[in-house]
């Protein structure tokens, strides 16, 4: 009863605005991450990044503003708060990748890194697409629900990889070069947590489908 009470009253729906702007700006921050492991200008892409999770981080805090002032919300607010954390938490483990990148002053990366790129960018692209949908979920519910199938599958072929990247790494420099396997190892353990965050945007996304179709 109060569902159907809700869906009579008039909504604030420039939550939806904010959550577009917040996914188009995270899949900026993942080509820029990719381009980045291509080690094409490597302190360009390093820039851009952080730039990129100053956009987000304000784009959060506009949301999370709109929640406390707002009479009447698109759907739960735990649900809106958890949403946008999760896609926020994606681009700050891209910042902390920077971090390392340019804490060893990394300017090559290993193909298998490359790929990882490669899969995040498709994560952050899934997202993206699965966003906009939220304004009706009931009438998305299939096409939101195959995204967020899609984006697990996506997580599993990252974790294929980081597992691939670090045998590669231990082949290498494991009783030769121990402080470059510790350091490649650093950085695909943070590829690898990026996808895990579109990971928890898929699930918020699963999560806010059921409670309201």
């Amino acid at each position: 009863m109060l569902g159907w009470f809700r869906k009579l009253l008039p909504r604030e729906d420039r939550f939806f605005d904010l959550f577009e702007r917040h996914s188009r700006t995270v899949v900026s921050g993942a080509e820029a991450m990719q381009n980045l492991l291509a080690g094409d200008d490597v302190d360009r892409w390093c820039d851009r990044i952080v730039e990129l999770e100053n956009e987000a981080d304000l784009i959060t805090a506009e949301v999370l503003l709109a929640v406390r002032r707002s009479f009447i919300t698109p759907f739960d607010r735990g649900d809106i708060k958890d949403l946008i954390q999760s896609m926020d938490d994606a681009i700050d483990m891209m910042h902390k990748t920077v971090k390392t990148v340019r804490l060893f002053e990394k300017r090559e990366f290993d193909p298998l890194m490359c790929d990882m790129g490669v899969v995040i960018v498709e994560a952050a692209k899934l997202v993206a697409e699965a966003i906009p949908l939220l304004s009706k979920p009931g009438a998305n519910a299939p096409r939101l629900t195959a995204i967020a199938e899609e984006v697990m599958r996506v997580e599993g072929r990252a974790d294929d990889l980081h597992d691939k990247g670090l045998k590669d790494l231990f082949k290498r420099h494991g009783k030769t070069d121990p402080m470059a396997y510790l350091i490649g190892s650093e950085i695909y353990g943070q590829l690898e947590k990026v996808v895990d965050r579109f990971e928890d945007v898929a699930n918020e996304i699963s999560g806010i489908v059921i409670e309201n179709v």
